[in-house]
């Protein structure tokens, strides 16, 4: 029982975002150093003037991939709580195939198999935006992902237009511009460098036409790079705006149906956990405020004195 409890506090701990739990926001803040650190030493270790350096570097990214080791393990063995639905050998193979088990893999394996291929390790840096998951539903995180998949079709249509352009463009600079130079437009696909810088920049001088016809389509280029560009900007920003009108419609409803409890010290509530809660007044909790922070309920939690509780 003792061993059970104990891996069930372990996983609590190691879970991302627990923000009314001190040692997992420590645990948290300590994992932003670890990897903060071992990409310094990654970076660090690329300067010859550091040379004289360079075994404490290998000794800082030895103990950090210890630890990122130590983490991995743990929620391995802590998968179960992460996948109650299932068995805990299937709960193992689940967090092993999900996003977040891949990446913890990739940040490992490329220290001890992998040395060539070190843009593998600056993977542990996305490991970093997990943090930012302390609400799951109105974060601006997933507000991006959500209006990046509800545009994606339009998303990718205007991505269509822009490569079916550039490649026109690239054709039409090799027909005008390849007997006045054609060391820099030899065939159809050099062109494509300039068009690239052409329809997304202002271009970075290396390649630029000659003839007074290329300058011509050039500026013309230019101008539909400039619509080209301004339509997923557009796609996206209608998005957002679609997305937080949509928020600020829900969130009326939403509250008009919570009712909310502040916990006193003489409240049955008070050192209960959400789950005893709700299973003991069949109630349904949403919402925890402690301290001026306002955080979803989660089963485990435990209400203080103090808090304030909307439910169902």
């Amino acid at each position: 029982m003792k061993k059970t409890s104990a891996r069930r506090r372990i996983f609590d701990i190691i879970q991302i975002g627990q923000v009314n739990d001190l040692p997992s926001r420590i645990f948290d803040v300590c994992l932003v150093a670890v990897i903060l650190l071992n990409i310094l030493a990654m970076f660090l270790e690329t300067f010859e003037e550091l040379a004289a350096w360079h075994g404490v570097f290998e000794a800082i990214e030895l103990i950090t991939v210890t630890l990122f080791c130590v983490e991995y393990a743990l929620r391995i063995w802590t998968a179960d709580y992460l996948y109650p639905g299932v068995s805990r050998g299937m709960a193992i193979l689940r967090f092993l195939r999900s996003y977040d088990g891949v990446i913890d893999l990739l940040t490992i394996l490329p220290f001890f198999f992998l040395s060539g291929f070190v843009v593998f390790r600056m993977l542990r840096v996305v490991r970093i935006f997990h943090l930012f998951r302390i609400n799951t539903r109105y974060d601006s995180f997933n507000v991006i992902k959500s209006v990046l998949y509800e545009k994606r079709n339009q998303i990718a249509s205007s991505v269509f237009i822009i490569v079916t352009l550039m490649l026109a463009a690239s054709l039409c600079m090799y027909s005008v511009e390849h007997e006045a130079q054609p060391e820099n437009f030899r065939n159809a696909l050099s062109g494509v460098w300039w068009s690239i810088n052409t329809l997304l920049t202002v271009g970075y001088g290396d390649i630029y036409p000659v003839t007074i016809l290329g300058k011509a389509m050039a500026i013309v280029i230019t101008f539909l790079g400039v619509g080209a560009v301004a339509i997923p900007t557009g796609i996206i920003s209608a998005g957002f705006v679609e997305q937080y009108s949509k928020m600020q419609q829900e969130t009326p409803e939403i509250t008009s149906l919570l009712k909310t409890v502040t916990i006193g010290v003489d409240s049955a509530w008070a050192g209960k956990t959400v789950e005893d809660i709700e299973k003991e007044y069949d109630l349904d909790i949403v919402l925890v405020k402690r301290k001026g922070k306002v955080s979803p309920a989660k089963q485990h939690y435990a209400i203080h004195q103090g808090d304030e509780v909307a439910y169902l």
